[in-house]
């Protein structure tokens, strides 16, 4: 039978294809026998010459103390960071609050957040001395016999074995919120440094964090309906941060603008990790939450830290069947999966009924896990690193 031209394609080279990657490489006998497929990425500002175009994505990213270990051991951590020590959590009009404090938990930090474009230099700079196969072009795979055939803009490959990473959203449980995120980033007149805030509001959560170009500035995460958040991104600068204000109260003083505004839709959608014998989807391929929290990216990196370890032992006899180690993968991911999922789908919409009886009892949680430390260090601890087996 003919030799696969790979082991492993990797179709997609965003945060958790770019891990698995390097994750995988480590393992490999011949990291050259790992493709990675993905379209050839726009230029950015920094580093292109006068080809460069503007950064291509706005997003600010929060990342747990537990990713950002993960991302260290893999020399893919970006230069520019901004350290979470602790979490505010509160409701708009409503009695009750909570603080984390990674003081709490016996860590060095909570999180970091981090530039969506920064991460991926980082990763990607890793990526050039991993000696992982890089392939431009946007592959579709399709199961043929016992191995995977890959067809893109180049040609066609074949491998043992296909994960996809990202494209198009998982089929399976489905949910759309009613809700848009305003993305924006803003200056405070009193700024926390180390603080980052989640404030649950009858239109849906609003996060400040902390933002890694400024001690004095923050990465503001907006849900609230789509009417208004099309009215959000077309307020002039002063007026959009008086409303700001208004919403997030006096902690931080008052705002003042430094960026435009990006909006984008908010649902989840969760589908099989295990596509088929020989197919595997993790990170934004195998489920997209919401943005509450900022669980979806750590909960594709601990994705992508099992299926590397479930994987190692198959790649030392890559000839051999690799189902079972995709069904074991599949199975220890199973319950952080799902509880992660739930958390996620749970929290935006219980706080945001309008129902004054649930929102007195989102008030009330939030006080016990505030004055009972076992119940809060429970969640923060689900939140900080996932649901270990």
């Amino acid at each position: 039978m003919e030799t696969p031209d790979f082991d492993v394609v990797i179709l997609g080279a965003g945060p958790v294809g770019s891990a698995l990657a390097l994750a995988l490489a480590r393992k490999a006998p011949d990291p050259a026998r790992i493709a990675l497929v993905a379209p050839l990425r726009p230029a950015t500002a920094r580093g292109a010459g006068h080809a460069a175009t503007a950064r291509v994505d706005p997003r600010s990213l929060a990342l747990n103390h537990g990713s950002r270990v993960y991302l260290e051991a893999l020399a893919a951590w970006p230069s520019s960071a901004a350290d979470i020590l602790c979490v505010h959590v509160s409701q708009r009009h409503r009695l009750g609050r909570v603080i984390i404090d990674h003081n709490d938990l016996g860590v060095p930090r909570l999180g970091s957040v981090v530039r969506y474009d920064d991460l991926l230099d980082a990763l990607h700079g890793a990526l050039t001395t991993s000696g992982v196969t890089q392939l431009a072009g946007r592959a579709l795979p399709r199961l043929s016999g016992h191995r995977i055939e890959c067809r893109h803009e180049g040609g066609a490959i074949t491998a043992r074995l296909a994960v996809l990473s990202d494209g198009a959203r998982p089929e399976g449980v489905e949910r759309h919120y009613g809700q848009h995120a305003v993305l924006a980033t803003v200056r405070a007149s009193r700024p926390r440094p180390g603080w980052a805030y989640e404030r649950f509001t009858r239109s849906g959560p609003l996060a400040v964090l902390p933002h890694p170009q400024g001690s004095e500035l923050y990465s503001i995460v907006w849900c609230c309906g789509p009417d208004q958040a099309e009215r959000l991104r077309g307020l002039p600068a002063p007026e959009f941060d008086r409303l700001l204000h208004e919403h997030f109260g006096e902690r931080l003083g008052g705002f003042q603008s430094v960026s435009g505004r990006t909006v984008f839709p908010l649902s989840m959608h969760a589908g099989p990790s295990l596509i088929n014998a020989r197919c595997i989807a993790v990170g934004n391929a195998a489920q997209t939450l919401h943005p509450v929290a900022g669980q979806g990216l750590n909960l594709g990196l601990r994705d992508v830290a099992q299926l590397s370890q479930s994987l190692g032992r198959w790649l030392l006899r890559p000839e051999s069947d690799p189902h079972p180690f995709c069904t074991e993968f599949t199975l220890r991911r199973r319950p952080d999966r799902w509880l992660t999922m739930a958390i996620t789908d749970f929290l935006p919409r219980a706080f945001s009924t309008g129902n004054r009886m649930l929102e007195h009892a989102g008030g009330a949680a939030l006080l016990a896990m505030d004055l009972v430390p076992p119940l809060r260090n429970q969640l923060a601890r689900q939140l900080l690193q996932g649901l270990r087996n």
